[in-house]
């Protein structure tokens, strides 16, 4: 022991710590390299990443989309990323992505980690059903929201007169301004959000509910925070959440609106009567009751939670933003705007109620909100996905427990596809005799596994909400503010800047 010793001994204190620091980084750089690197053969080409941060300093977390689209045109459409300890590929081009979220859809239906779930304390069995691990729990819930959704009108005339009427609310909101410029955000928000209401709480609230604004707020807060570098630094470096102030910063949205929504079950569950169903509540609350006991099952309250959080985010936000998107291009194009009026008068005339068998004929119509979705493209990333096993796309490989990123903004806005993909263009969904078609590369709603669980409710709310505001109303812009541009916000959703239109009765 005193010869192996000696050596360090005859070593100045200062010298001996040195040694020790570089013997010190050098471990701790080469388990960085093993940890991360890439010894697949055919995995796809990325940019050079640091060590322990990978890429992330390189990325622009405030427009990723463009960041990804820079990227996309020096590696391609299967590229790969480093952040921190977690591998990402970015998916891009309609055929790859086809390729990855159809062909491949076993393969690439998982989530990656989520801090938010586990900041929240969810489990597996315990997710909603956005971002739950791909699974019996997950296939559980989705497979009773989907049920529940449809017993509760989904698919049927019930809900789309329901839909009709919340848009005649609406637009005696919009007649109550006079003709004097506002912004539609927020009416839009309640009224949209009032039909999922009427779905999951059995209600809808009034458009000057203060509290209620309130709630709708906290909508803009959570999606806008997915762009928050630090939201992205947590998500693969979990402690970062438990310094001082963090995980206040990141979580008080999502915490505020789990409050409001605890307060809706804690008054379900007292008024529960098992004979009388009012609404998706209820449902949950009776599958719980028969799995009461059962630590494994899905049907939980923190899972009713977490669900009743997914549904009430997602059949709001997407469609409310869609809308906002279309009256501003409405205002934005006059022809276009004019033309649809005419085909919904030669349709519906001024009096009659659109119902959802007016689309058939309406082919202008239906074109024009289709390239809204189209042109809008409020998810350009979508939601992550991940691999749950070994896969390949386009060629590469591309290992289990890989972090996917689909840029819809690329299939949405194809050049091999579209016409005119950075233009509003309703002729892009009409043939040379003016009918409807479809096109394979519309896929603003997702597709594979993970397709977007409300998409039939949003194509019914879309029709009938966009057809009543131009059957009452003609948008324009107000005669003293400048014409709006354009841009968007970037965030978990692409929404518009914040303008005024005037709504003109016709």
């Amino acid at each position: 022991m005193g010869l192996l010793s000696a050596p360090w001994s005859l070593l100045p204190s200062g010298t001996f710590l040195t040694m020790l620091a570089l013997f010190f980084s050098v471990f701790v750089l080469l388990y960085d390299f093993m940890k991360r690197r890439r010894s697949w053969s055919r995995y796809p080409p990325g940019p050079t990443s640091l060590p322990f941060l990978g890429n992330i300093l390189q990325a622009d977390f405030k427009n990723l989309p463009e960041y990804f689209a820079r990227l996309r045109k020096k590696y391609g459409d299967v590229f790969s990323l480093q952040f921190c300890w977690t591998n990402m590929v970015i998916i891009s081009g309609f055929e790859s992505v086809k390729e990855g979220l159809i062909t491949k859809s076993d393969d690439t239906s998982d989530r990656p980690f989520f801090i938010t779930l586990q900041k929240h304390g969810f489990k597996e069995n315990s997710s909603g059903v956005v971002f739950a691990r791909y699974g019996q729990s997950w296939r559980d819930v989705r497979r009773f929201s989907l049920s529940t959704l449809r017993d509760f009108g989904l698919g049927k005339k019930s809900l789309a007169e329901r839909v009709t009427e919340e848009a005649g609310f609406l637009c005696s909101a919009f007649k109550s301004k006079d003709g004097r410029p506002f912004d539609p955000h927020l009416m839009m928000n309640n009224a949209v959000s009032n039909v999922i209401c009427s779905i999951i709480f059995g209600d809808r609230f009034e458009y000057d509910d203060k509290h209620f604004r309130k709630v709708l707020k906290l909508f803009d807060d959570i999606i806008n925070s997915g762009t928050d570098i630090l939201l992205q630094l947590a998500n693969v470096i979990p402690v970062l959440v438990h310094l001082p102030g963090v995980g206040q910063k990141l979580f008080r949205a999502q915490e505020n609106l789990f409050d409001f929504l605890r307060g809706i079950i804690a008054e379900h569950k007292e008024s529960w009567n098992p004979d009388l169903k009012r609404d998706f509540i209820d449902a949950f609350l009776e599958e719980m009751e028969k799995v009461k006991g059962d630590p494994q099952s899905s049907f939980s309250e923190l899972n009713l939670l977490v669900t009743v959080s997914d549904i009430f985010l997602a059949g709001t936000e997407t469609t409310s933003t869609t809308l906002r998107h279309g009256l501003l291009y409405m205002m934005l194009y006059p022809d276009i705007q004019r033309r649809a009026q005419e085909e919904i008068d030669q349709v519906i005339g001024r009096e009659g109620k659109p119902t959802m068998d007016d689309r058939a004929n309406m082919p202008y119509v239906n074109a024009v909100i289709h390239e809204i979705q189209r042109y809008s493209d409020i998810t350009p990333l979508s939601v992550p996905h991940m691999t749950s096993r070994d896969t390949e796309v386009d060629g590469f490989f591309i290992p289990k427990g890989t972090t996917l990123m689909f840029n819809m903004t690329s299939v949405l806005k194809d050049e091999s596809i579209w016409a005119r993909p950075y233009q509003f263009y309703p002729e892009h969904f009409l043939d040379d005799d003016g009918q409807f078609i479809k096109r394979e590369a519309f896929l603003p709603f997702s597709a594979g596994r993970r397709v977007c669980l409300g998409e039939q409710l949003a194509r019914m709310e879309l029709f009938l909400f966009f057809t009543t505001f131009l059957q009452q109303f003609t948008f324009f812009i107000p005669r003293d503010q400048p014409r709006p541009k354009e841009e968007r916000l970037q965030g978990g959703i692409s929404a518009p800047k914040p303008y005024q239109l005037c709504a003109e009765v016709r």
